[in-house]
């Protein structure tokens, strides 16, 4: 059975009139109860014609990723372990944060491959290495599961404000179904998120980066966690491929929309990129890039050798930035306590532990 959420419209419009002989506006109607509306079943959809919905279930069926566990953390963040179709597993995250007003507003973290085949030395994700891309519809209906949880109808002030794609996997190496997902979220007749509201975070690949830019479709963010060719290599092997001054001229030249900037990942690893020299050699190596500084202090893996340095370390780090005039920003880890945090996402039912855990 096909199912209707690996359609994008355009594409769903041509299904539904080659298939079903139904017009350009069915389809529309069928595309907002699938994203709008969150519609499981097609009897759901009052105002398609009977005919139509039965024509509908006889030739395909609307398949949302199974919730098999979720687990929530003390600071609010909500990890769920989905089940795909072939029965792959995939983790997908929801962070908490208030607004100005005090109002709670949440960002999605969304996985785009079962596992990873990056091999960075300090992730848990891709311990496993990778299984197979996710397809459209199993990109997409994390944000289904992550709305329906939240209750978020995408009104005028939807809850679910942000969507990361920092989950599993490297968005560069699915490329074609990530920017499939990212027409479908702009789309304002479904899912209607702003390309500012939308991040797509890469370990710097030369293959698709110019293509993401183009697309206009998102932000970039741009995985670094070193300061030089020798130490990227070293954490990661397969990403330094393409080596950091190359990275960096591309950076240089990326299509960028007015006031947008790219923001640049460092994570901070105790005795390993976390020095002063350390901080001087980044600052001179993301001087001339239009972007911003996210230093992420380091999340603990169990079976990796890493730990995050002490708090006045990461000042230190941060304030020789600062003096040499370099945006940066110590990121909050949210969701440490449940493996929900950057790095930690593994996708096993046995690394869920039994306290805090539940089911939908």
């Amino acid at each position: 059975m096909i199912n209707l959420l690996d359609f994008t419209l355009p594409e769903l419009t041509a299904w539904m009139r080659a298939e079903l002989d139904e017009p350009a506006f069915r389809a529309v109607q069928v595309w907002q109860w699938l994203w709008q509306k969150l519609a499981r079943d097609f009897e759901a959809m009052s105002n398609v014609s009977k005919a139509c919905r039965a024509k509908l279930a006889e030739r395909a069926e609307i398949n949302w990723p199974e919730v098999i566990l979720t687990r929530k953390s003390r600071d609010g963040t909500t990890k769920f372990l989905l089940r795909l179709g072939d029965g792959a597993l995939v983790e997908t995250v929801l962070i908490p944060s208030e607004s100005r007003e005090g109002a709670r507003r949440w960002t999605q973290c969304l996985s785009c491959q079962v596992g990873c085949a990056m091999g960075c030395t300090f992730c848990a994700t891709g311990l496993a290495g990778l299984e197979r891309n996710m397809l459209l519809g199993e990109i997409l209906g994390q944000v289904l599961v992550g709305r329906a949880y939240l209750g978020d109808s995408r009104s005028d002030k939807p809850v679910l404000r942000n969507l990361v794609f920092m989950g599993m996997g490297e968005p560069l190496l699915n490329l074609p179904e990530v920017l499939r997902a990212l027409q479908c979220l702009n789309d304002g007749k479904g899912l209607n998120f702003s390309p500012r509201r939308v991040t797509v975070s890469t370990c710097g690949l030369e293959n698709g980066l110019r293509e993401l830019g183009e697309s206009g479709l998102c932000y970039l963010a741009v995985s670094l966690h070193a300061p030089n060719q020798p130490l990227r290599a070293q954490l990661m092997p397969k990403a330094a491929h393409w080596p950091l001054p190359k990275l960096i001229r591309a950076l240089k030249t990326y299509p960028l929309k007015t006031r947008e900037r790219i923001t640049l990942e460092y994570l901070l690893i105790n005795g390993v990129n976390d020095s002063q020299e350390h901080a001087r050699e980044l600052a001179r190596l993301v001087a001339e890039v239009r972007g911003k500084l996210n230093l992420i202090v380091y999340n603990p893996v169990e079976g990796l050798p890493y730990a995050a340095p002490e708090p006045e370390r990461i000042l230190a780090f941060e304030q020789c930035l600062w003096k040499r005039r370099i945006t940066a920003v110590v990121r909050k880890s949210k969701g440490q306590d449940i493996s929900a945090a950057c790095g930690q996402l593994r996708a096993g039912a046995q690394l869920f532990s039994p306290s805090g855990m539940t089911t939908l």
